[in-house]
């Protein structure tokens, strides 16, 4: 794990249509420096409104995508495939500036944020990385929903769905992040959808950019997609993909061991808040330099 906080080298640009939105976005990912974060700036707001951080106290709303919000009631939506490929490139302070209400679909996967990072290059800064370990187990259940996290020297997620399609049925997927298995293996997996639900998230104002280009339809029985899958078991990928993204919402890298069964944005976000609400299961730890930026950690603050 790199021992220094990093931002990206310059900025880069990209667009696209908004998953639920529908609206049209152009989004710059820009550099920001040490402690600031990863943020979203809307730049079609009132001067001095627009600017959310992505953090667990901003999330606003959890119901299909992860949507950050500031006490002027501006809202980003979707932040969670853009915090991912954040995550799992090491990146710790950006400013996403765009102009509109959601974050670009793109393909409906990390992947092109991923490749905007490349792009854009990864300047380390001068300024420790900190990062979470557990000091105890934590779990959370919401409905069938249950997730985990128990304390480790890495991160790493466990991963079981189930849904009543043939398509999907029960996949199971358990990953270690290190040596570009995110950007290999959990990156390009993209979001889902079934076709018989399509006007029924239209009406309640969900899905409305969503196509083929930047989702997989599946009518129960077959995916509808052309081009067909990236992976056999895409649809337990992406839900990995979306659980880094929102545990990313701490403000930091966890040290820990992640189980989820039916996981989703909600849960992910209760494990979170059930994690920081108990002040002796964590603690913050400023990752030393070492060789090659590395070496072990060492505690520096409690939790609290």
């Amino acid at each position: 794990m790199r021992a220094s906080q990093a931002t990206v080298e310059r900025a880069v640009h990209c667009s696209g249509i908004g998953l639920h939105s529908g609206v049209d976005v152009a989004m710059s990912l820009q550099p920001a420096p040490p402690g600031h974060g990863i943020r979203v700036r809307r730049t079609d707001v009132a001067p001095g409104t627009g600017e959310v951080p992505c953090d667990l106290a901003h999330v606003v709303n959890d119901r299909l995508s992860t949507v950050v919000g500031n006490s002027h009631g501006v809202t980003v939506a979707t932040v969670e495939h853009l915090m991912a490929a954040l995550a799992g490139m090491g990146i710790d302070n950006a400013l996403a500036m765009l102009d509109g209400p959601e974050i670009p679909a793109m393909d409906g996967s990390a992947a092109p944020f991923v490749e905007l990072i490349e792009r854009a290059g990864i300047e380390e800064q001068d300024t420790p990385r900190r990062a979470i370990r557990l000091r105890k187990p934590v779990t959370v259940r919401r409905g069938e929903a249950c997730i985990s996290m128990t304390p480790a020297d890495a991160f790493s997620i466990d991963f079981r769905i189930e849904f009543d399609s043939p398509v999907i049925a029960r996949q199971e997927m358990s990953i270690a992040f290190a040596n570009g298995a995110f950007v290999d293996d959990i990156a390009p997996a993209r979001t889902f959808g079934f076709i018989d639900e399509v006007d029924r998230l239209r009406e309640a104002g969900f899905a409305l950019g969503a196509s083929e280009d930047n989702a997989i339809g599946i009518d129960r029985q077959r995916v509808v997609n052309r081009d067909g899958l990236r992976f056999d078991d895409e649809f337990v990928r992406h839900k990995i993909l979306d659980c880094v993204g929102d545990l990313y919402l701490a403000g930091a890298p966890i040290l820990a061991r992640i189980v989820a069964a039916r996981s989703g944005h909600a849960a992910n976000h209760d494990l979170l808040r059930a994690m920081f609400a108990d002040e002796d299961s964590w603690a913050w730890y400023e990752i030393p330099r070492g060789e090659n930026g590395a070496g072990a950690l060492t505690a520096v603050a409690a939790a609290g």
